[in-house]
C-alpha cells in the first residue's frame, strides 16, 4: 500500500494559542511555593522548550537558582494544574482549521509532534476538538515523553510520521521554535516556520524553508513545492 505524504505540526504556538494558560499555570505553580508571580509576557518565548524551562527562567528573573528539588516541586504543581485547567483560554490559530481540512481531503495525513507530556498533549487536543463540530482527523499525536528521543532529535518525527502511517519522502514538518527546525533539518524534510509562535529567536534565524504569517499561505502549491524541491536534494 502506498504511504501518504503528511504534514506535522508542532502544538504551542503553531497549531494552538496556549500561551495565557501556560502562564497562568507557571504563576499558580510559583505563588504555590512562595515565590512571586511573573507578569512580563517574555515568558511566552521558552513555551517551546517546556515547562521546566519555563520554571527555570521564572526563577531566574528572581534572582533564585533553580535547585532540582524546587524545580521538580514547582513541575509538578504546574503540571497539575495546567492539567485540571485544560483548554482553558487556549485554542486553534485562525485559519488553522480550515486549513489542515483542505490537506485532509487532498489525501494527506496530519499529525502533531510536540515536547510537552503526552498526556497533556492528547488531552489538549481532544478538548480543543470537542469545539468543534467535525474533529480535525490527526493519525498520530505524541508528545516530548512518547518515545526515547524528542525534538530536536529527528527521531522523534520519524516515531510520529511512522505511527501515523505516512511517508518519510513526503513529509512537511511546519513549528514555530528551534527544536522544531532542528528536527526537520536533521531529518531532511522541509520545514516551514510560523511567525506568530513563541520562539525565543528571531523567527528569520531559525533556517526554516519558509516563513508565513498566518495560515492562509499554508497552501498546496507551497507544500507540494517544497516536497518536490527536497526530493532533488542529496540525503
Amino acid at each position: 500500500m502506498t504511504k501518504k505524504p503528511i504534514l506535522v505540526f508542532d502544538l504551542d504556538g503553531t497549531l494552538a494559542a496556549t500561551a495565557p494558560d501556560l502562564l497562568d499555570s507557571l504563576n499558580y505553580c510559583l505563588e504555590k511555593q512562595g515565590v512571586e508571580a511573573i507578569s512580563s509576557p517574555d515568558l511566552s518565548q521558552y513555551i517551546g522548550h517546556g515547562g521546566r524551562a519555563m520554571i527555570e527562567q521564572a526563577l531566574r528573573q528572581h534572582n533564585i537558582a533553580p535547585e532540582p528539588a524546587l524545580v521538580e516541586n514547582l513541575l509538578a504543581d504546574f503540571m497539575a494544574y495546567y492539567a485540571a485547567n485544560i483548554p482553558g483560554q487556549s485554542h486553534y490559530f485562525e485559519g488553522a482549521v480550515e486549513t489542515l481540512r483542505q490537506f485532509s481531503a487532498r489525501g494527506f495525513l496530519l499529525a502533531v509532534c510536540s515536547n510537552k507530556a503526552e498526556i497533556l498533549v492528547k488531552k489538549l487536543v481532544n478538548a480543543l476538538n470537542k469545539q468543534l463540530k467535525t474533529p480535525l482527523p490527526f493519525a498520530a499525536v505524541s508528545g516530548g515523553d512518547s518515545f526515547d528521543w524528542k525534538k530536536p532529535d529527528p527521531r522523534h518525527i520519524f516515531n510520529v510520521i511512522d505511527q501515523a502511517g505516512g511517508d518519510r519522502a513526503r513529509a512537511v514538518m511546519i513549528g514555530d521554535s528551534a527544536p522544531d527546525i532542528m528536527a526537520a533539518r536533521a531529518a531532511k524534510i522541509p520545514a516551514i516556520a510560523v511567525r506568530f509562535g513563541y520562539s525565543d529567536i528571531p523567527v528569520e534565524d531559525l533556517d526554516a524553508d519558509k516563513i508565513i504569517d498566518s495560515y492562509a499561505e499554508l497552501t498546496m502549491d507551497l507544500v507540494e513545492r517544497l516536497m518536490a524541491d527536497n526530493a532533488l536534494q542529496p540525503k
